[in-house]
């Protein structure tokens, strides 16, 4: 079994910081791509960013310049580096991680207070 566990989240004020941590635990320990999606109150489950195995990055357009993926294959964990922080971040943010099909995390709660 292979599960993803975020950590991270909670409330902030608008400006202010979060790092998101998510660990892959089982049997499986690699994968061609980890990220983080988000899904904001009465909004749809949208891609916030990720990397390939090789390190390379994707970003939604909405985050650029503030927020930074990062990735540790050894340990299979990925980081979300969140700055600049604004209202509109607010969301339950998912852990993703791919290899042949899909998992996905609990998802850990963002935030931001104006």
């Amino acid at each position: 079994q292979v599960q993803l566990v975020e950590s991270g989240g909670g409330l902030v004020q608008a400006g202010g910081s979060l790092r998101l941590s998510c660990t892959a635990t089982g049997s499986i320990f690699g994968f061609n791509v980890m990220g983080w999606f988000r899904q904001g109150p009465g909004k749809p489950r949208e891609l916030v960013a990720t990397m390939s195995s090789g390190g390379r990055e994707n970003y939604a357009d909405s985050v650029k310049g503030r927020f930074t993926i990062s990735r540790d294959n050894r340990k299979n964990t990925v980081f979300l580096q969140m700055n600049s922080l604004k209202p509109e971040d607010t969301a339950v943010y998912y852990c993703n991680a791919q290899l042949s099909r899909d998992w996905w995390g609990q998802g850990t709660q963002v935030i931001v207070s104006s």
